[in-house]
């Protein structure tokens, strides 16, 4: 690549900034701009509220149940300062019990925006790798952190938990889902019990088909294994019975 710029190949293969220049001692005036419009929309996307009419909508139309949950959080500023509260259900919270295997949990969690655009996307693919399970009504939760899908297991009956969630946004990524899947979830699970795939965002991370087939690795070597979080591994290039701890 004579005469071409050598950072180029490595600009086109992230979306990480990368060599902004500078003028003088500060950045050139437009890479600083473009950060502090990044800044902001990072800030908006953890700020913004979710349409949970919307998402309800897009998701029956996968032709499943849906019911809505809350925090314990009275707004989102509290939900930001008292982390320990989106951990909780709301006082007065009542939902359905049945019996189920499994209970998908959309989360809005640091980043609406990220559940509003990947969500619907992210459970078709994994509504259809679930043949053999039990699973409960998705469950659209508000004020909501990871741990919430333990207590929301509990209420609805389900043994296991997937949360779907807005993971913090970031100065590139302001629209990455996460899931985490709880094996056994109930009240006081720790997060190295759990298993997470991340950055769900096509086409700039992780699809939904990858990480759909990804989760439905885990969750059945969870099921063969009785476990979850840092003891079970998957690779998705292996066959379910190859994949271990």
């Amino acid at each position: 690549m004579s005469g071409s710029d050598p950072l180029e190949l490595l600009r086109a293969s992230t979306r990480a900034r990368v060599a902004l220049g500078r003028a003088g001692d500060a950045l050139p005036t437009a890479r600083l701009l473009e950060l502090r419009a990044a800044h902001a929309a990072a800030r908006d996307a953890v700020h913004t509220p979710l349409d949970v009419d919307a998402l309800t909508d897009r998701i029956s139309a996968l032709g499943v149940d849906t019911l809505r949950a809350a925090g314990a959080p009275s707004d989102r500023t509290e939900y930001l300062t008292r982390p320990d509260l989106g951990r909780r259900l709301a006082d007065g919270t009542d939902l359905p019990r049945g019996e189920h295997d499994v209970v998908l949990v959309v989360a809005d969690g640091l980043s609406p925006r990220a559940v509003a655009e990947h969500a619907p996307g992210m459970l078709a693919e994994i509504l259809d790798r679930l043949d053999g399970w039990r699973v409960a009504p998705v469950v659209v939760a508000t004020q909501a952190r990871v741990a919430l899908g333990d207590e929301i297991a509990t209420a609805v009956g389900a043994r296991h938990v997937v949360v779907l969630v807005g993971e913090r946004p970031g100065m590139s990524s302001v629209d990455s889902l996460g899931l985490y899947f709880t094996y056994d979830a109930h009240r006081g699970r720790r997060d190295s019990e759990r298993n997470c795939i991340s950055n769900v965002r096509p086409p700039h991370g992780t699809g939904y088909a990858a990480a759909a087939t990804t989760l439905a690795l885990l969750m059945s070597e969870a099921r063969r294994l009785k476990l979850s979080g840092v003891a079970l591994k998957a690779d998705p290039a292996l066959p379910p019975g190859d994949a271990g701890s």
